[in-house]
């Protein structure tokens, strides 16, 4: 059965750093499509960063420049570096696997990241 599990969420000071992972099982990263989602209270969940199997990014534009997706095949994990952060950043953040063949949606139970001001 494939799951996707989130960590390394936690609490920082603006302009702290942090570095989430995903990891996976029953299911390969490196032959998918692996994206970060986050979701603010009342707000919708938006998408952070995305990883396709051939390596190319995406970010949103509030968080470029400042966050790094990538992806370890070896270990079937991908990571979140999460720099400069600020209190807007502030959400719960999601792991999410798009399945290419069938376009099925894989989510994770997603990690609390909080930033103070």
């Amino acid at each position: 059965q494939v799951q996707l599990v989130e960590s390394g969420g936690g609490l920082v000071q603006a302009g702290g750093s942090l570095r989430l992972s995903c990891a996976a099982s029953g299911i390969i990263f490196g032959t998918n499509t692996v994206a970060w989602y986050r979701q603010a209270p009342g707000k919708q969940r938006e998408l952070v960063a995305r990883i396709t199997s051939g390596g190319n990014t995406d970010y949103a534009d509030s968080v470029k420049g400042r966050f790094t997706i990538s992806r370890d095949n070896a270990k079937n994990t991908v990571s979140l570096q999460m720099n400069s952060l600020r209190p807007e950043d502030t959400a719960v953040y999601y792991c999410n696997l798009r399945q290419g063949w069938s376009g099925y949606d894989y989510w994770g139970q997603g990690t609390q990241v909080t930033v103070s001001s």
